[in-house]
C-alpha cells in the first residue's frame, strides 16, 4: 500500500470522527445547560446519547489505529513506490532533483530518507512527512521563499574575494590563480561550528544567486570568472533562474 492509498482510507474515517465529535460537543453542551436548570429527566436521556456515541468514537479511534498500524512504512519506502511517486510529484511541481534513494538533491537541499525511523531530513532539519505530494510542497516553498530573499551580490562578491586573497596567501598561489569554489568555502567559513548554520548547500546557493547576476565589479576594480573542472568532486552543482543545471568548479579574481 502507498501513502494515499493509506491517506484515502484515512479520510473515510476521519469523516465519521467529525460527525461524532461534533454531535459529542452538541450533547455536552445541551447536558451542561440542562444541569443549570436543573433538568435531570433529560439529562439522563442526554448522557445515555453520549455513552452510545462515545462507544462509536472509541470503536472509529480503533480501527483507525488498526489501519495505521498495519501501514508498512518501511517496505513502502524501500519497495521504490516512494521514490516512484517522489519523482512524479517533483516533475509535476516542477522541482529539479537529481540522486537516488535514501538521498536526493533538490537544489538547494539535500533530502534524504531515514529508513530505520521513517522520517525524513531536508538538510539537518528533521520533516516526519512520508507523503510524497507534502515532502515536495514543503520543498517547493522552501525554494520559492529563498529565491525571494534579498540577497547582496556585490557584498557577497567582496567577502568571497577577501577569502580568495587568504587562500592565495596560505596555498603560496600568485594572484589570478583559479582556485576550487570547494576550497574557498573553507576560507569564507573558518570555524566547522558555523558550517552547519552555512553549509555548503547554502553556499551553493548563493554562489548561483552570483552566477545569476550581472558581472558586479569587486572593490578595488577587480572582476571574477567562474572556471568548469573534469573533477567532480570539486565540482558544485547549480541551478540558475530559469532552472537551468551549471557545474561550476573554480573562481578566479582578476
Amino acid at each position: 500500500m502507498d501513502y494515499d492509498t493509506l491517506y484515502g482510507e484515512y479520510l473515510v474515517f476521519e469523516k465519521s470522527l467529525k460527525e461524532k465529535l461534533k454531535t459529542v460537543t452538541k450533547l455536552q453542551k445541551s447536558i451542561a445547560k440542562q444541569m443549570e436548570s436543573g433538568d435531570v429527566f433529560r439529562c439522563v436521556s442526554d448522557t445515555a446519547s453520549l455513552n452510545q456515541v462515545g462507544g462509536e468514537v472509541e470503536s472509529i479511534a480503533g480501527e483507525m489505529h488498526a489501519l495505521l498500524e498495519g501501514f508498512d512504512a518501511r517496505e513502502y519506502l524501500e519497495s521504490g513506490l516512494f521514490t516512484e511517486q517522489l519523482l512524479a510529484e517533483c516533475a509535476k511541481k516542477g522541482v529539479d532533483v537529481i540522486g537516488s534513494f535514501p538521498v536526493f538533491e533538490m537544489f538547494p537541499y539535500t533530502v534524504r530518507i531515514d529508513v530505520e525511523n521513517q522520517e525524513v531530513f531536508v538538510d539537518r532539519k528533521k520533516v516526519s512527512c512520508l507523503r510524497p505530494s507534502a515532502l515536495v510542497s514543503t520543498i517547493k516553498g522552501g525554494q520559492e521563499k529563498l529565491y525571494k530573499a534579498s540577497f547582496n551580490a556585490t557584498q557577497f562578491a567582496n567577502e568571497l574575494a577577501v577569502a580568495y586573497d587568504l587562500a592565495l596567501l596560505s596555498l603560496n598561489k600568485p594572484a589570478g590563480s583559479d582556485l576550487y569554489l570547494t576550497t574557498l568555502y573553507k576560507y569564507l567559513v573558518p570555524m566547522s561550528r558555523f558550517r552547519k548554520d552555512y553549509d555548503q548547500q547554502s553556499y551553493a546557493f548563493d554562489i548561483a544567486r552570483l552566477f545569476d547576476n550581472e558581472m558586479v565589479e569587486v572593490k578595488g576594480g577587480r572582476s571574477y570568472q567562474f572556471g568548469p573542472s573534469r573533477n567532480s568532486n570539486k565540482t558544485l552543482r547549480i541551478l540558475d533562474r530559469s532552472g537551468a543545471e551549471h557545474f561550476l568548479a573554480t573562481i578566479r579574481f582578476f
